[in-house]
């Protein structure tokens, strides 16, 4: 299993189209930053089909007010969650 970390909003950038392509099955994506923004209104659709694979940054969520919106779907992590995928992963691929 591999992490990829977003940290681009999928309002203002394609990047998140390649993070998804590269993607497998098994694979897990971590919203960070201002990727966050994905995890909320009508951009989470961007990801369908990562249902449980998908993660948004607590902290970051908290610090763009975006905490209240966030989708039900996206599993939402603080850094100790983080550090935990990090772990689990055999890598980690960012993506910015």
């Amino acid at each position: 299993m591999l992490l990829h970390v977003l940290n681009r909003s999928p309002a203002t950038s394609e990047v998140y189209r390649q993070a998804l392509a590269a993607m497998g099955p098994d694979d897990r994506l971590l919203l960070i930053e201002d990727g966050v923004q994905g995890a909320v209104g009508t951009l989470v659709a961007r990801f369908a089909g990562l249902e449980g694979r998908l993660y948004a940054q607590e902290e970051d969520l908290v610090a763009r007010g975006l905490a209240p919106l966030c989708a039900p779907s996206v599993v939402r992590v603080d850094v100790e969650g983080f550090v935990l995928l990090t772990e689990e992963a055999q890598r980690t691929v960012s993506w910015f």
